[in-house]
């Protein structure tokens, strides 16, 4: 468990985890289909993430990746399908997030914040462009800087 994690309830620490499957859902749905690239890039992603010697967030990402797949079907079973439903859903779960930020030293807020922006960009890279990657289509786009996130510095 992540050290900062000690300041949060239970029920924060589980809304931390879920952010990073939820991330991938918003991306990789933004466009109306989810495809298969983006979602194991995604998979990719939070593990590699786990073991990068030089991140700070190497705990947080074990445990994000512990169950990334699994945790990724539940919240597809139980999100609306339509998308800009979803979309709206999943921007008010993660506005959520600003208040356990604010519990979190400015530091650790800045990181985690910075983190979940380069990882909604690498899901939406995943798909379309040169051999599949560095294409980021305009629905992407307008999610990827997690507009209803609080920016952290």
């Amino acid at each position: 468990m992540p050290r900062e994690f000690s300041k949060l309830t239970e029920a924060e620490k589980q809304h931390m985890v879920d952010a990073i499957p939820l991330i991938t859902i918003l991306v990789a749905g933004a466009d109306g289909k989810m495809d298969d690239n983006e979602l194991e890039w995604a998979e990719k992603v939070t593990k590699i993430r786990s073991y990068d010697h030089a991140s700070k967030l190497n705990d947080y990402y074990k445990l994000v990746s512990d169950h990334f797949a699994s945790r990724i079907n539940e919240l597809v079973i139980r999100l609306p399908k339509e998308t800009a439903e979803r979309t709206q859903v999943i921007s008010e779960e993660l506005a959520k997030l600003n208040p356990i930020l604010h519990k979190l030293d400015a530091f650790d807020a800045a990181i985690y914040y910075k983190n979940f922006r380069t990882f909604a960009e690498h899901v939406a890279e995943a798909s379309g462009g040169l051999l599949g990657f560095a294409s980021i289509g305009p629905e992407e786009r307008a999610v990827i800087e997690l507009p209803m996130l609080e920016v952290f510095e």
